[in-house]
């Protein structure tokens, strides 16, 4: 299922989500892409991988001169293991590792590992989870500059690598390559988290699109 990040500069468009589905059903057809997007009550495909409210398209504003497109191609072996917590603020730090790590044991061999796990922490109930998808397009391997959120990444990867799930469930050393989390401040009486996985292969891709002017 295609996933579409946009930050959306100082630069004149029109029909943005137009484009974005016509390229979806270009790229369907021509390349082609697997057709995967069907109603959900009557299963019914809709052959173009562009249906109601999908592809689903994340808008951020920014104070630049570009048009910047993200395409996360999310897999449902993976996304059907994510998962979310209306935690309380007395969990804590730890009560978000636990359930971080928890929700990769579970899902074992199923999302294909060694995973890639976005987590998002704070906001909303909607927004942990948008979040945790978002953190995926970071770069394997590089830390948050946060060194607070850095450590937990590092606690938390180290804890589900422990596991011995390993690659495709197989067993082995190696059951997720790297945790990236991204983080909104939150109402006082909640702590919502959202884990966002993610199959090794984790692909997406990036341009940017410049005003002529």
């Amino acid at each position: 299922l295609p996933v579409v990040f946009v930050k959306l500069g100082n630069v004149e468009v029109e029909n943005l989500r137009e484009g974005i589905e016509e390229g979806i059903e270009k790229a369907t057809k021509e390349i082609p892409i697997r057709p995967n997007i069907v109603d959900p009550i009557t299963r019914e495909n809709t052959n173009i991988n562009v249906g109601d409210y999908i592809p689903p398209i994340d808008i951020e504003l920014i104070d630049e001169d570009y048009l910047e497109i993200t395409i996360l191609p999310k897999g449902f072996g993976s996304e059907n293991n994510n998962a979310m917590k209306m935690a309380l603020p007395a969990e804590g730090i730890q009560g978000i590792k636990d359930f971080v790590v928890e929700s990769v044991l579970k899902a074992k061999g199923k999302p294909c590992p060694p995973t890639v796990i976005g987590v998002g922490i704070g906001g909303t109930s909607d927004l942990c989870l948008k979040l945790g998808k978002k953190a995926l397009l970071g770069e394997v391997g590089k830390r948050n500059p946060d060194p607070e959120i850095a450590k937990l990444e590092l606690e938390i990867l180290e804890e589900i690598n422990k596991s011995g799930i390993g690659p495709m469930g197989l067993g082995g050393k190696t059951t997720t390559l790297d945790v990236k989390i991204l983080k909104a401040h939150t109402h006082t009486a909640g702590l919502p988290v959202g884990v966002c996985v993610q199959c090794w292969a984790d692909r997406h891709a990036t341009t940017k699109i410049y005003d002529k002017k």
